[in-house]
């Protein structure tokens, strides 16, 4: 196509939107509602979605050594796990770092404690992350079958349970997202066609004088996407806008509680948003127009 022309479509597709400000107004709406709702729900999974990655990321096995067992043989076993494709990190805590370690988390109570120092009975141990935290289970049960290793501890109680309520909640969320985005594409698709629908009349007009379908289809894609366009700069703003001030609030009131870095998840968010809001809107023109090009 001729940049003359199509530039000749395009300030069709703007007076279009112009002329018909009512109708365009209820599109534009319409795709800055429904954009704006899912934007909101995409950061909230995306920030569940971290929330649970941390949550299981701090899932570690703690390998307590017998008593009589020689330093050499602990050096051994750790390089033995340190070697395992399933373990991210293995980090060696003798037990006078471990009887540190629990006074200290005991705050100002472990000084009821103190005593112990002069007879520590805690173990040497090994504390173990896995590469995934799914792997947990399997790696502490054949850390536990070394002759070496004591007692394994990693929470098994809870663990299963832990990974179901996860596992459930990213499917739901997952599902919940998709279903909001062909929701919103249902909606858009139709106010749109709305729209066009309303100048049956004039596009049957302009093929009856002799107008080709491209000639009548362009401007109307045009104003479709332009549609698209104005409805996502709205929630794309305001999504922005909200998010940063969200982010700094957290960060600076709830400290241990921190949202997803702005960038560049709003960037992307974003660019998911407006490429919806075109496809959607010259596809949904489109649609619509080529009901009325049989005359």
């Amino acid at each position: 196509m001729k940049r003359r022309t199509l530039t000749r479509h395009g300030r069709e597709g703007l007076k279009n939107i112009r002329r018909n400000g009512w109708m365009s107004f209820a599109s534009i709406s319409a795709v800055a509602i429904m954009l704006f709702v899912v934007g909101v729900f995409g950061f909230l999974i995306i920030n569940t979605n971290s929330l649970i990655d941390t949550i299981e990321n701090d899932v570690e096995i703690r390998a307590f050594f017998e008593q009589d067992v020689e330093s050499s043989q602990q050096e051994n076993l750790m390089e033995d796990i340190e070697q395992n494709a399933s373990v991210e990190s293995v980090i060696y805590r003798d037990r006078d770092e471990g009887l540190d370690y629990f006074l200290d988390s005991l705050g100002s109570e472990g000084a009821v404690f103190e005593n112990l120092r002069d007879e520590n009975p805690l173990n040497d141990a090994l504390i173990i992350q896995a590469t995934d935290p799914q792997m947990t289970e399997p790696l502490a049960e054949e850390i536990r079958s070394q002759p070496e290793v004591e007692t394994v501890e990693y929470g098994e109680t809870i663990l299963s349970e832990l990974f179901t309520v996860t596992n459930y909640i990213r499917v739901i969320g997952g599902a919940l997202v998709i279903g909001l985005i062909f929701t919103s594409i249902f909606l858009i698709s139709n106010t749109i066609k709305l729209t066009i629908i309303s100048r049956k009349d004039e596009i049957q007009i302009m093929k009856l004088v002799g107008a080709t379908n491209s000639f009548v289809r362009y401007p109307f894609f045009i104003e479709g996407m332009l549609i698209g366009i104005f409805g996502a700069i709205i929630p794309i703003a305001g999504l922005t806008a909200g998010y940063y001030y969200l982010h700094s609030f957290m960060y600076d009131q709830i400290p241990f509680f921190t949202l997803v870095d702005p960038n560049p998840m709003i960037w992307q968010v974003s660019a998911i948003l407006l490429f919806i809001s075109v496809i959607v809107g010259a596809f949904g023109s489109q649609m619509s127009v080529r009901k009325f090009l049989r005359v």
